[in-house]
């Protein structure tokens, strides 16, 4: 004997995918991984991540934030007053890397009185944040920049060493590795650029 469901029954419909569905299934796989291969190209062939050692750069960066080095820029452009640079003193390769503000330019005269840094026998405009110097160092006499040497300090000037620093001094561009670029997020402080 043949029995009859009671009750509602409901057909399902086969679905087909859409060769157009498909396609842009696969344009938008495509798109990820090269945006993906282009980033990470970037970032090996222009950047390098680091972190920052000791709190010289406080407040701007901390000890052990990570931060991003455009290597390449200063392929194209030199350093700036006001740019922090990744460096590696006197060329030392078995140390760690640097990271400090340039404060003077090739040929400039740097000095450091009464606390402050003066540079072609004008002191610096700087921002509030930056102790008063306790120890001149080597720039307590006027010190000349050759053509390719910059002088730079911490952001908090009484911690680390810069070149102020009898065994750092001024700093060759050959041995600077790059700009600080990007910092990475520590503790409460925002991700971003390095500024």
């Amino acid at each position: 004997m043949f029995r009859r469901r009671k009750g509602l029954q409901f057909y399902q419909k086969e679905k087909k995918l859409k060769p157009e569905h498909v396609q842009e299934i696969f344009e938008m796989i495509f798109s990820t991984f090269v945006v993906i291969f282009i980033a990470l190209a970037i970032t090996y062939f222009v950047g390098m991540r680091t972190s920052v050692i000791g709190d010289s750069m406080e407040p701007a960066l901390y000890n052990g934030q990570e931060i991003l080095i455009n290597r390449f820029i200063y392929n194209f452009t030199s350093p700036k007053r006001g740019d922090i640079v990744v460096f590696l003193p006197n060329g030392n390769q078995k140390t760690h890397y640097y990271v400090k503000r340039v404060v003077a330019l090739p040929g400039e005269t740097v000095q450091i009185i009464g606390g402050r840094v003066y540079v072609d026998g004008e002191m610096l405009e700087e921002s509030e944040d930056f102790d008063k110097i306790v120890n001149p160092g080597i720039a307590e006499n006027e010190i000349t920049l050759g053509v390719d040497e910059y002088f730079v300090l911490g952001d908090s000037r009484n911690n680390g060493e810069d070149s102020r620093s009898g065994n750092i001094g001024a700093i060759k561009k050959d041995n600077i590795i790059g700009q600080a670029w990007f910092r990475f997020k520590h503790d409460e402080s925002e991700m971003g650029l390095v500024e």
